[in-house]
């Protein structure tokens, strides 16, 4: 007799109402903040190629801060050094909370995104770096078009109405979270330069003392806040880029709760600096870095030089063909099986969505290409992949917005209206 066939785990399913109350949390900050970002990125190319774009360049380029603390930097500067730490450091949380209570809690519900994301950024880096060497461009860009910006993703989402279900939005928001973490591991690693060991040994014995804190249960801002500018700056001047030590203190705050603890530290500070984050800083480092020239010559370029168009490829071409045979191959090679309701093509409207780029993307050209004409048409070719990416994933995900609209009344109908979806209470081990 033949033996029965093993049971599969179902892959964007029915999230457990704990996770999805949290998700939800995260995913409204960000759709809100996405929105603030859109429009600070439209400000920032009308307000560059208007005749105003000198004051434009003019404030950008204004240096301010403590030169004898090596912190002269320009306003641009300030806003990607500085500000985008905030961002991090709530992508820190968000990953430590993916690791501990999340969707990567375990090797068996991680290895399917971690394996999409891990696609979804080498399969980008491997047709930049063809397109550079055929072309005969610099490598220095392989890892722009490795990026997802998950704030933009969903405020493509919600201009375009769609009733995407909850599972496939948490399965994009984890795909950013490993995309984040797999950007600033390629910036420590890769975009150091000068190293001064005695400053980054003060960075580390700053993190040392933030982990001390946090294992002594001591409370107070007034600890943390002074510890971690310090630890900001001496990161800085050390060589590494100061957003590393943002996601640094992001990993080391703790999110579970103690006996009796409403919220943990890092629930606490993630709820505090999420709409911070999304609504002021990634904003604002946009429209400091998306002010470039869209004149008929600086488009020209970004299809007929190599590193722009690699970028291109990669983010729109890499990211699809990247994150969708990455899911099908992990799902053919493990036990999870695709939700019923759902279809393929759900999942390849999500992998064109990650093709949206922009924020990290953007910060790792102006790392990868400082100051260069080579960088500004980057940075161009950022946009023009991100637009092609989100007006390709709105056709996509148009298309199933019937099915999209019904699971999402499904599983928001509460006719008892005891605040908890009656889904999950005619679902089994679901965790409500």
């Amino acid at each position: 007799m033949a033996a029965a066939p093993r049971s599969r785990s179902p892959f964007l399913g029915l999230l457990p109402w704990p996770e999805r109350q949290a998700v939800a949390r995260a995913l409204r900050t960000e759709t809100v903040g996405g929105l603030v970002l859109l429009a600070a990125a439209v400000v920032a190319l009308v307000w560059a190629n208007s005749p105003l774009a000198s004051s434009y360049t003019a404030l950008r380029d204004f240096h301010f801060g403590i030169p004898a603390l090596g912190l002269d930097l320009s306003v641009g500067h300030w806003t990607s050094d500085g500000l985008l730490t905030i961002f991090f450091l709530v992508a820190g949380i968000e990953l430590k909370r993916e690791l501990v209570v999340g969707s990567l809690r375990t090797p068996a519900t991680a290895a399917l995104p971690v394996i999409a994301a891990a696609c979804g950024m080498a399969v980008p880096a491997a047709l930049y770096a063809a397109t550079a060497a055929a072309g005969g461009g610099s490598m220095d860009g392989w890892a722009v078009p490795m990026a997802t910006d998950i704030a933009f993703a969903l405020a493509v989402l919600a201009v375009i109405s769609t009733h995407l279900p909850t599972a496939l939005r948490a399965f994009l928001l984890t795909l950013a979270v490993v995309d984040d973490l797999g950007a600033i591991l390629i910036i420590a690693l890769f975009f150091t330069s000068h190293l001064n060991y005695w400053a980054l040994a003060g960075a580390l014995a700053g993190l040392i003392v933030f982990y001390l804190l946090q294992r002594l249960r001591v409370r107070g801002w007034w600890w943390y806040l002074p510890l971690g500018v310090v630890t900001w700056a001496l990161m800085y001047n050390g060589g590494v880029h100061a957003t590393v030590a943002g996601v640094a203190m992001g990993l080391i705050l703790r999110t579970t709760r103690d006996e009796g603890e409403q919220a943990s530290p890092g629930e606490r500070t993630g709820r505090l600096l999420h709409p911070l984050s999304a609504g002021i800083c990634v904003p604002l480092f946009a429209l400091f870095a998306a002010g470039v020239s869209v004149s008929g010559d600086a488009l020209g370029k970004v299809f007929t030089t190599p590193e722009p168009l690699g970028v291109v490829i990669g983010l729109v071409a890499g990211k699809i063909l990247g994150i969708f045979a990455g899911t099908y191959l992990a799902a053919r090679f493990t036990r999870a099986q695709l939700n019923p309701e759902l279809a393929w093509a759900d999942v390849l409207g999500l992998a064109t969505l990650a093709g949206i780029g922009f924020t990290v993307a953007l910060l790792i050209g102006e790392l990868a290409f400082p100051g260069t004409t080579v960088g500004e048409h980057v940075k161009a070719a950022v946009l023009i992949a991100s637009l092609a990416a989100a007006l390709l994933a709105a056709l996509l995900l148009r298309r199933r917005n019937t099915v999209y609209r019904r699971l999402y009344e499904e599983e928001n109908l509460d006719q008892d209206a005891d605040g908890i979806p009656d889904i999950y209470q005619r679902t089994q081990g679901s965790g409500a």
